[in-house]
């Protein structure tokens, strides 16, 4: 690749945006582009650099790599040229296997609250390769060792970057939640959850409503947050949240916690959440 190529993927990168890198890996037969032959897909589906083959070749490969950049996965494609009615849909001649491989930004969570919930939260979050911000004035690098940043002051949220990559979780058990909630959801935040039990949950949610807030954005919102794991620990409802997580950036439909009929599973998670509410548990 030349340094041109390497520039490219670098400033896209650095802007975080995804995009698609396309690599012809073989070529049979007639073809105008040669075996290694890259070219760079942007989230639009436009080829910001490169070459892979004109006409048809070129928006088909375009419109995988849209694909691939949707479902965050790597593809092997085989084009077909000999073929007008079957194939990319011109009689060019030859074959060609292309890989195409797609280049998301690194996910945001930002953690609201602190306690031993956001704590392991933290920590969970940065193995799954979350760049994490906790916002509290609490935080410290002894209790969020693999925050990427700590916010302390910045308690409004109107200088902590939120957007449609960043994942959220209030966890301030009762220190106005329902404002943190308002934030993430006019910036049109990834992801919302809010740590606090069913009734807690109810209670804010309808508070929103009552507000003007449309019924449609606190849809979006989870709450209680997590999976339904039935955890009994704030370990384990940490970890019902970063598997919630992680199944709606996969694309995965697994039941939620707010969505759960498990009264055993429901009671126990509560008494943890009510525990914490409380102070008891770190």
């Amino acid at each position: 690749m030349s340094a041109e190529f390497y520039s490219k993927v670098a400033e896209l990168a650095g802007e975080r945006k995804p995009f698609a890198v396309a690599t012809i890996v073989r070529v049979e037969g007639s073809s105008s582009a040669k075996t290694g032959s890259k070219a760079i897909i942007d989230e639009h589906g436009k080829i910001a650099l490169g070459w892979v083959g004109g006409g048809c070749a070129e928006s088909t490969v375009r419109n995988e790599a849209l694909k691939c950049i949707e479902l965050g996965r790597p593809e092997l494609i085989t084009l077909d040229m000999t073929d007008e009615l079957l194939g990319v849909g011109m009689p060019c001649g030859g074959k060609m296997d292309v890989y195409i491989e797609p280049v998301l930004p690194q996910p945001e969570l930002l953690i609201v609250g602190h306690g031993r919930i956001a704590e392991v939260l933290a920590t969970i979050a940065h193995l799954m390769n979350f760049s994490v911000t906790v916002n509290d004035p609490a935080a410290d690098p002894v209790a969020f060792p693999q925050a990427t940043r700590l916010v302390t002051e910045d308690l409004d949220l109107s200088q902590t970057p939120i957007d449609s990559g960043t994942y959220v979780v209030i966890a301030t058990l009762h220190k106005q939640d329902h404002l943190w909630l308002q934030k993430a959801l006019e910036r049109n935040a990834a992801y919302i959850s809010l740590v606090a039990s069913r009734h807690r949950s109810r209670l804010v949610l309808d508070y929103l409503l009552a507000t003007g807030m449309p019924a449609e954005k606190i849809a979006r919102v989870w709450a209680p947050a997590g999976l339904d794991l039935g955890a009994a620990t704030p370990e384990e409802i940490a970890l019902s949240i970063v598997s919630q997580m992680v199944a709606l950036r996969r694309g995965s439909s697994v039941k939620a916690l707010k969505e759960s009929d498990s009264t055993s599973g429901r009671a126990a998670t509560d008494k943890v959440i009510h525990q914490c509410e409380d102070g008891g548990t770190r």
